[in-house]
């Protein structure tokens, strides 16, 4: 399968299974391919794809990402990108930013057998912020609500064994 940068994809549950101490947003039951994510390759291993969750809740998050803004004044707030998918809000959680490697993708996601598409600068926009957020992670800083470096990790010693 050829994975393409700021395409969305699923991710298959055994993925989920691996990291279930990690506590990911995990695939919904039911038979429903929820959530589709948000996918490109890292930049300096192209064995690990970086997965970004996508929500509708534009409300709730918006109002999330307000409150921080006016906790930490002048300083980013790299939690969230907003945008929108198929002509809806949509937020882009860069908090719950994980890595994986093809073998976990399950299938790309698309619309009547179309890719879905965003705008470019969104789409850049969620690359970008989420590489800082990598950068931020390897330095010690974490914004994700688990350790996106050790499940990076494990999944290239996974790779190289």
């Amino acid at each position: 399968m050829i994975i393409e940068d700021g395409k969305f994809y699923f991710i298959k549950d055994k993925f989920f299974d691996i990291f279930k101490d990690y506590k990911l947003m995990e695939n919904k039951e039911g038979g429903n391919k929820r959530p589709c994510y948000f996918c490109f390759r890292d930049r300096k291993n192209k064995e690990i794809i970086w997965f970004v969750p996508i929500s509708t809740k534009y409300d709730k998050y918006k109002e999330i990402y307000d409150n921080k803004k006016l906790k930490v004044r002048n300083k980013p707030v790299y939690n969230f990108v907003f945008g929108s998918v198929l002509g809806k809000k949509a937020v882009f959680l860069i908090q719950n930013i994980f890595p994986t490697t093809e073998e976990y993708i399950l299938e790309k996601y698309t619309n009547s057998n179309i890719d879905v598409e965003i705008p470019t600068v969104v789409k850049n926009e969620i690359i970008t912020t989420a590489l800082r957020v990598v950068r931020l992670a390897e330095e010690g800083i974490h914004i994700p609500f688990y350790n996106i470096i050790e499940m990076r990790n494990i999944l290239l010693k996974d790779k190289n064994n």
